[in-house]
């Protein structure tokens, strides 16, 4: 009997010894199924090529974590995004920067949202098809301007932004009541047919600014470079403070599959227009991809460029009501830091 306890004695400290230290079972703890929401835009070609080259399942089975399942779920934009987050029906979300910025802030508290990667800076391209439109100033109630969420997406902060250089500070709301809520493809082929819609002009990115663009008669008003004095960061990886800390080999996995996709692009960006192409189900001529993958203003890279005149901005305005004291508040503590970001 004295012998029993004694080896049930040893079992369980033993046992204890491997919670406390992380024992062989901590790999496969880790969940086995992710599902990673982006929406559509060029800026979300890194994911796409994660998808078809299966780089996440690639950098798990290295990471000791064996076959996992990773499901890509599409849709329209940032709320759309952050609600799947917050809800666990995705577990990694892929977006745009004040969408990012608005949930950073709303979960600071509590579940903690933060950054694991940016992926894409791009500028993004406010069109018009009236002559008349020259300036932001032309604008008038006549016109309406199509936005993917109003007052939360980037577009909308992006417009916002140049309305307070514009106007002043105070003045930031001014063109608020002439933007529309609009998922991209609707709002480009809006824009594009030059019927008798809703909008007059379109805050958009690649790939529908150049759709837009290539039809006469449609110029660009203003681009967020403008706005912003350079290049900016536009796609951004995130999720909550749970899933990295229960699943820290998969997070770190993720990030290193994104930096494979962004090297693949790099270095043949026609074929991975092709990608672009066949993932995304746009509807464009192969010149036209060609040529905005040729483009020099859109880059993929993981340092986060110029996110914190957004948050600045957001903060000031009242937006988000957290204040950041440098980029890397937005972010978890990984590689990511080593980058010269702003």
């Amino acid at each position: 009997m004295n012998l029993f306890l004694g080896m049930l004695k040893s079992a369980c400290v033993v046992a204890l010894l491997l919670c406390a230290v992380g024992g062989p079972s901590d790999a496969s703890a880790e969940g086995k199924e992710i599902n990673i929401g982006r929406a559509v835009s060029v800026a979300y070609l890194p994911i796409m090529v994660m998808e078809e080259r299966k780089l996440m399942e690639k950098h798990a089975k290295t990471a000791g974590l064996g076959d996992i399942t990773v499901n890509y779920v599409q849709m329209t934009g940032g709320t759309q995004l952050n609600d799947a987050l917050l809800s666990g029906s995705v577990q990694i979300a892929t977006g745009g920067m004040t969408p990012f910025v608005i949930i950073w802030a709303k979960t600071h508290a509590n579940i903690r949202v933060r950054g694991l990667s940016a992926f894409n800076s791009m500028p993004l391209y406010l069109n018009t098809r009236n002559p008349d439109i020259k300036t932001i100033k032309d604008f008038t109630d006549k016109d309406r301007i199509a936005v993917v969420g109003a007052k939360s997406a980037l577009q909308a902060i992006l417009l916002q932004m140049e309305v307070s250089k514009v106007y002043g500070p105070e003045q930031y709301t001014k063109l608020d009541s002439l933007t529309v809520s609009m998922p991209l493809a609707d709002a480009a082929a809006q824009l594009i047919s030059g019927g008798s819609g809703v909008i007059t002009a379109d805050f958009t990115v690649p790939p529908f600014s150049y759709q837009e663009l290539a039809v006469p008669g449609v110029h660009t008003v203003m681009t967020s470079t403008d706005i912003l004095g350079g290049p900016a960061t536009y796609g951004i990886a995130y999720t909550t403070s749970k899933f990295t800390k229960e699943n820290p080999k998969t997070s770190t996995a993720f990030i290193s599959a994104l930096r494979e996709a962004i090297d693949i692009i790099d270095k043949d960006r026609s074929a991975a227009g092709d990608v672009f192409l066949r993932t995304s189900k746009v509807k464009m001529s192969k010149s036209l991809i060609d040529k905005m993958m040729a483009d020099p203003t859109i880059t993929f890279e993981q340092m986060p460029q110029n996110v914190m005149k957004y948050v600045e901005f957001m903060n000031r305005i009242g937006t988000i009501n957290v204040k950041a004291q440098s980029w890397k508040d937005l972010f978890f503590p990984s590689e990511i830091y080593q980058l010269q970001g702003s």
